[in-house]
């Protein structure tokens, strides 16, 4: 059973300090977009929050808080994401930023299938300059007690810690923009002219 998890445990500085989550798109939250575009995706699936879960009831999944203190950032929510897909006693588990809504339609089968030790991470580009899109990844559960020391340790980037692990690249390189992040109310402005809602 393949396990997706969102990504949606970040403090959203830029946009205010409200979820950009629960913003509008279109009349839609991006969450709501999130879980359209994963859920044909996967078997079941889980949202990594923190603060109040019932901001989140209305979508009816599991709320996975961080297990680390102050907001260490997204490898603590990819690490909520390990544990639970652990709990349920699968061998891997993928996340996916709740800020994006545009990812690709069949990003979970380009993941398994580039992921030669179980580990993927999306990219862009060119195999000799991809652009890595970090939080957009399949991981493996048994190397989670890794995480949570390195975590422990003070690891706070994504992309740095999975290439140690040897993340393998899921080439996009035909879908365009599908990777396009909204961090600010002018990013949100800009998403209501994509075709590609």
């Amino acid at each position: 059973m393949q396990l997706g998890v969102i990504l949606a445990g970040g403090q959203a500085r830029r946009m205010g300090g409200d979820d950009k989550s629960l913003r509008q798109l279109n009349g839609q939250t991006l969450m709501a977009r999130v879980i359209q575009r994963l859920a044909p995706q996967v078997q079941a699936l889980a949202i990594n929050a923190n603060g109040d879960a019932a901001r989140f009831s209305a979508f009816g999944l599991p709320v996975l808080p961080d297990s680390l203190p102050c907001f260490p950032g997204p490898l603590a929510g990819v690490l909520a994401a390990m544990d639970w897909a652990a709990s349920l006693e699968e061998e891997s588990v993928v996340t996916v930023a709740a800020d994006t809504p545009f990812f690709p339609a069949d990003l979970v089968p380009r993941l398994l299938a580039a992921a030669q030790n179980g580990l993927a991470l999306a990219a862009t580009g060119t195999p000799s300059a991809p652009q890595w899109h970090p939080t957009f990844g399949l991981w493996p559960t048994r190397i989670r007690n890794t995480l949570r020391d390195d975590l422990h340790g003070g690891q706070r980037k994504v992309l740095d810690w999975a290439l140690r692990q040897g993340a393998q690249p899921a080439f996009f390189t035909e879908q365009g923009d599908t990777f396009f992040n909204i961090n600010t109310p002018d990013d949100l402005a800009a998403a209501q002219h994509r075709h590609d809602l």
